[in-house]
């Protein structure tokens, strides 16, 4: 098995809405792959069709190398699943709550258990319902990593967590999967966060998946420009269509190069007058918002 996850054409409509539209993606084994997109784009449903919690309108879905119309007892005993709107017992204390869910997993690892309480300075004798959101979704994490899944699933664990919760929620994470050949599928609108994670990036819009790709690779493709001509462009300039956002203030032309090359040749080939050429490399939340600019231009 080499992917986790793998889908083809994964649709699914609610009446007229389609939520996901013929969605192909491959997520490989052991990678943290991203699943970005603002919120409603269709990364909730998404997951919800791969863990068979609904069925999809069309296509199909397979998960750990099963169809996930399928998967049973011993699928979801190597899944962990967090979400940002996970019902937990708020009625049971913190170590009531883990000795609980220890009888679900066989595979439980009870010293890995205690590292993880440690880590998270979880405090065991509180009831679930006086914690702070950050120590929730903490104590949900170590129930869904103390039985030692294949697969770990992650909707949305960011939200409504203060920065320092954030910050440690996301420093506990590669401290744990540091040594662990475990595959992450992570889907967020907190860009900042993930990029600090994720080796693997899928960008989905309006149940769209628009691009996935490596994150090194799409970092290393994608460049802010800027060229400065001796004079100012007269006429329409026809940039080429890699060529994303491109505007024109006198003697000034921005733009985003989405398949850079090192070099500037393309750029100096096109407007031989200019000047100065200035390049930037861009982080995962500017390119994304790249993408979205350019599908929202793209549909008016």
């Amino acid at each position: 098995m080499t992917n986790a996850i793998e889908t083809k054409g994964l649709t699914k409509r609610f009446g007229k809405t389609v939520a996901v539209k013929e969605l192909s993606l491959s997520v490989p084994v052991g990678s943290i792959f991203a699943f970005l997109g603002p919120n409603g784009a269709g990364k909730t449903t998404t997951i919800k069709t791969l863990m068979n919690i609904m069925m999809p309108t069309e296509g199909s879905s397979e998960v750990l190398g099963v169809d996930s119309a399928k998967l049973g007892c011993e699928q979801f005993g190597q899944i962990g699943y967090v979400s940002e709107n996970q019902e937990m017992p708020e009625w049971m204390s913190v170590e009531r709550f883990l000795n609980y869910c220890k009888e679900m997993y066989p595979t439980w690892d009870d010293k890995f258990c205690d590292d993880l309480i440690k880590q998270f300075n979880l405090p065991m004798k509180q009831k679930i319902k006086s914690l702070s959101r950050g120590m929730k979704m903490k104590a949900a994490l170590i129930s869904s990593l103390a039985y030692r899944p294949k697969l770990l699933i992650f909707d949305e664990p960011f939200s409504g967590l203060d920065p320092l919760v954030r910050d440690e929620f996301i420093s506990g994470m590669l401290d744990i999967t540091e040594d662990e050949n475990w595959t992450i599928f992570i889907s967020s609108h907190d860009i900042d966060e993930v990029e600090r994670l994720a080796d693997w990036v899928g960008i989905i819009d309006k149940g769209v998946l628009k691009v996935v790709e490596k994150t090194e690779d799409l970092g290393k493709r994608f460049r802010r420009v800027e060229v400065t001509l001796d004079e100012a462009a007269e006429g329409d300039i026809a940039y080429p269509k890699e060529w994303y956002l491109p505007e024109r203030q006198g003697r000034t032309i921005h733009f985003v190069d989405s398949q850079y090359e090192e070099g500037d040749g393309k750029i100096r080939e096109i407007f031989p007058n200019c000047t100065n050429i200035e390049m930037s490399g861009m982080s995962l939340r500017e390119i994304f918002v790249v993408f979205a600019k350019k599908f929202m231009i793209t549909e008016l």
